[in-house]
């Protein structure tokens, strides 16, 4: 009976602080709790759900999580005339809005694969309105990690063609594809590889072609000097092993893309793949509740 009344008081606490997804300006966001603010932002195609045990373990350390799903991803309808429209800059002003809308000061932000590449476009467009950064396994120009002399001029009609040829499949074949790269070093767990396959399927077209080629044509490191805000970078190795990365290569990396960050800190997750938070929760928290500890 005692156990009962607990999980009952406990489960009424829980809801008198959180409240139901709502929309704004096309973005879904779900504030949990009370005190600090910190916006969590999932990366392609990815729900909020991605950063909801994180945000559980800091609910207790005093944060309000704003749990954010982007346009078009994991089931949420695309903006209109998404096909016609950037999607990365778009996203960066709704966020912003966002956070003037909710009168939210300097929040930490916690961005994981094209959530972090926004979460920096957040802090180098408005450096006043955005606290400590957490970019989880995300770099400034993605084409410069196999390639470093790699520029967006150069690799542009790669990306043109890979769009238009996205763009040109079947829905078939376009989500069978898309299955099946969401199966190779997403996360060690296998049973969350059905459910990112799931968000996959889920996602607008459009939005993530449209996603993916800017990822592929958006260099920020030349704008990284203008970010302010504390930032640490959690990146992952552990899925490249196979093909004879090491954790110090990768970090490598990370570190000559971020060089012109001034004060970053880089940490490699041991063991992870991309999904940090899906195969080393305990070691992702630990490296959070560190930096953005008041």
């Amino acid at each position: 009976m005692r156990t009962s009344l607990l999980f009952a008081a406990l489960f009424t606490l829980s809801a008198s602080t959180q409240a139901k997804p709502a929309l704004h300006d096309g973005l879904q966001v779900e504030v949990r709790g009370e005190g600090r603010p910190v916006l969590f932002i999932p990366g392609l195609n990815s729900a909020a759900e991605t950063w909801a045990p994180t945000c559980e373990a800091l609910r207790a350390d005093g944060v309000q999580c704003h749990l954010i799903q982007l346009p078009g991803f994991a089931g949420l309808p695309a903006i209109e005339g998404q096909a016609d429209r950037p999607f990365l800059p778009e996203m960066r002003s709704r966020v912003l809005d966002y956070i003037d809308h909710a009168g939210l000061d300097r929040p930490v932000v916690i961005g994981h694969s094209l959530g972090g590449a926004l979460a920096l476009m957040l802090a180098i467009e408005a450096p006043e309105k955005v606290g400590k950064l957490v970019v989880v396994d995300s770099l400034p120009f993605f084409p410069a990690a196999t390639n470093p002399a790699a520029t967006v001029e150069a690799v542009k009609p790669m990306a043109d063609g890979m769009r238009a040829g996205m763009q040109a499949q079947p829905d078939e074949a376009f989500f069978q594809q898309a299955k099946g790269a969401a199966a190779m070093g997403m996360t060690r767990d296998t049973g969350k590889v059905a459910t990112i396959q799931q968000w996959g399927q889920d996602s607008d077209r459009h939005a993530t072609t449209q996603a993916m080629y800017e990822l592929f044509t958006t260099d920020l490191r030349p704008q990284l000097s203008q970010v302010e805000a504390d930032t640490k970078v959690l990146g992952a190795w552990a899925a490249y092993q196979p093909m004879g990365s090491t954790e110090e290569s990768t970090r490598g990396i990370f570190a000559a893309q971020y060089a012109s960050l001034e004060g970053v800190e880089i940490a490699m997750a041991p063991k992870a793949y991309h999904f940090i938070m899906f195969d080393d929760h305990d070691w992702l928290l630990a490296e959070v509740r560190e930096h953005i500890a008041e």
